[in-house]
């Protein structure tokens, strides 16, 4: 059976943005032994200072279990240090481990070269268009969204 739907597959079309532009910056992450994952919490840390594992959830858009798992790898990888907060032992510090200040301040500058090359490739415009939308499209409140109602599941009893 074969329907058309209305709208474009929305969440397809930005995994593909997402994937078109990350493959400017993965040779450069591949070059320094680093993940994407792993670059984005480096990136997190270094903007912020220090940041609760929480936090690196929500900046980073990793789930909180893989988020512990990729902490403790680039912790025996003398990239991160955790720390417990004073007070309050349940509550865990991340930030940079020296190798890892190092390692950030030479892929910045490539990073940033990266994004100037790709800014020339699609033009200035395009690149301002594309963040004026997607801080319009996160910062938005739609208000509550409804969830269509499901059908019941077939051999089930309503």
């Amino acid at each position: 059976m074969n329907r058309a739907l209305a709208h474009r597959n929305l969440p397809q079309l930005l995994l593909r943005a997402r994937e078109a532009l990350l493959g400017h910056f993965r040779p450069i992450l591949t070059h320094f032994g680093l993940t994407e994952q792993q670059w984005r919490i480096l990136r997190a840390v270094d903007e912020h200072g220090q940041l609760e594992p929480r936090e690196l959830c929500e900046i980073c858009q990793i789930l909180s279990p893989s988020l512990t798992g990729v902490l403790a790898r680039m912790e025996d990888l003398d990239l991160v240090t955790r720390t417990r907060m004073e007070g309050d032992a349940r509550r865990v510090i991340v930030r940079l481990a020296p190798r890892a200040q190092a390692l950030v301040a030479q892929l910045a500058p490539l990073i940033e070269a990266q994004y100037r090359t790709i800014e020339k490739a699609y033009g200035r415009a395009m690149i301002a268009e594309l963040y004026e939308v997607m801080d319009r499209f996160l910062s938005a409140d739609p208000g509550p969204i409804a969830q269509v109602k499901l059908p019941t599941p077939t051999g089930e009893q309503g």
